[in-house]
């Protein structure tokens, strides 16, 4: 008999657990490349719109950090109402929200109503990813949550690859009285609404309702997800309210926001920065694709080993410390071929983070618990990519280039990588004492 039990109930775990990826994650996943497209086309746009509104780098920075704010707000309340309602219609009304604001974004005519609309685009977007963190808690097993988790945030690299250059071929466009930035905006922005409907159709609200599953096989999952709820809870039985305000959370969340000024504020920036390398703007965006194509290959590589591995948190440990170190080296590169390539590694740790950071909190937190906790860890990190874009823009308003304002960055991701080690150690002292002093 398997420690699952699958051998005794006639089940194959393996089997399962691939028809659980081949259902659920691709469409999660194309979710995610949207969501993120739409959220970083920005940086792409800033080729000439902060020119045609009036931005400045400054401007620019704080307008486009302003969205994190809206999520900020929304995400814990969002993640609660996706428990009552169900993820299906959930995540679809968040979809079509956000397609129309992101939509809407190609007509602003100024520094406030282009931040203004970042953050209503913050708040119509808060809560999918935790609600897919959340949902995914609620289907994957532990020994295959990992994997699930870095397929699903492929997005993040997948969205970069494609959308850098589909963004860098529709800033080009010209008609019906718009320029190219905003036809990036609007054209990109059709997609998630699209999705947002075919949620409706696609998804699964739980487990016992997969009529994709054979029923030994929908018992199985079902037994097996309550099985290692009661083990978690065993040791760790957080009310909500305990969850919000547990150091755990708390320490995840700081670390979380660390991770977050390193992903969003080069996400933002990197075609800016390459430009500044002496590249033309069409060529940016096939330059930027690049290392996000390094950082799709170290999530699933990274994810596998975090899976295989027994400490969960050395992974997201050692990948914020890879991508610090190469964000130094890119600013002492004496080329722009040395230069991106350090890129190309510091994003892949960056991505690399993503993919294992994840599968620490839903090893300590369930059901209300989880819904607030994770969407905590979530919205709190999420203030990094205010903090991120924001940073970045006075710095290099200051110095007039981008070494300075990596420097900071990296510092940033070093720090988290500290922090996660230390995590790591206070939670193996911490695991045998009872779940009310973590209160």
């Amino acid at each position: 008999m398997t420690s699952d039990g699958s051998a005794a109930s006639g089940v194959d775990a393996a089997s399962v657990h691939g028809k659980l990826i081949r259902h659920i994650v691709p469409f999660l996943f194309i979710c995610y490349v949207v969501s993120y497209l739409d959220r970083v086309n920005v940086g792409f746009a800033a080729l000439t719109m902060n020119k045609d509104i009036g931005l400045t780098p400054t401007a620019f920075g704080v307008g486009a950090g302003l969205f994190f704010f809206g999520y900020f707000i929304a995400e814990v309340p969002s993640n609660l109402i996706m428990m009552k309602v169900g993820a299906r219609f959930w995540i679809a009304r968040i979809m079509i929200t956000w397609g129309l604001v992101s939509a809407l974004t190609a007509f602003v005519t100024g520094p406030v109503q282009f931040g203004i609309a970042r953050f209503l685009l913050g708040i119509g977007e808060a809560g999918f990813v935790p609600g897919v963190f959340l949902y995914i808690s609620m289907w994957f097993p532990a020994a295959v949550r990992a994997r699930a988790t870095s397929l699903f945030l492929l997005g993040i690299p997948v969205a970069n690859i494609f959308g850098s250059p589909i963004s860098g071929v529709l800033i080009g466009l010209e008609g019906l009285g718009l320029k190219g930035w905003q036809w990036l905006l609007i054209l990109e922005a059709v997609p998630a609404m699209v999705l947002g409907v075919a949620c409706l159709f696609i998804l699964t609200d739980k487990p016992e309702k997969a009529n994709w599953l054979s029923a030994p096989e929908r018992d199985w999952l079902v037994a097996t997800l309550a099985s290692e709820r009661a083990a978690i809870e065993k040791k760790h039985k957080f009310t909500l309210a305990q969850a919000l305000r547990n150091w755990r959370v708390l320490m995840l969340a700081f670390i979380n926001f660390c991770s977050i000024i390193g992903s969003l504020g080069v996400g933002l920036w990197l075609p800016q920065i390459i430009k500044q390398l002496g590249l033309a703007t069409t060529t940016v965006g096939l330059v930027a694709a690049l290392p996000y194509i390094c950082g799709a290959v170290a999530m699933v590589v990274w994810g596998r080993m975090s899976d295989r591995g027994s400490d969960r948190t050395f992974y997201p440990a050692m990948s914020l410390f890879v991508g610090a170190a190469a964000l130094l080296a890119s600013t002492v590169m004496p080329t722009p071929v040395t230069t991106i390539a350090a890129l190309c590694l510091a994003v892949a740790g960056i991505n690399s983070f993503v993919a294992t950071f994840w599968a620490v909190p839903s090893g300590f937190l369930t059901g209300r618990a989880a819904a607030g906790g994770i969407a905590m860890i979530v919205s709190i990190g999420n203030l990094g990519g205010f903090v991120g874009p924001f940073m970045i823009g006075q710095i290099k308003e200051i110095s007039q280039n981008f070494t300075a304002p990596l420097i900071a960055v990296a510092c940033f991701l070093l720090t988290g990588s500290i922090l996660m080690i230390v995590f790591g150690r206070l939670a193996a002292q911490d695991v045998a004492q009872p779940a009310a002093s973590h209160a």
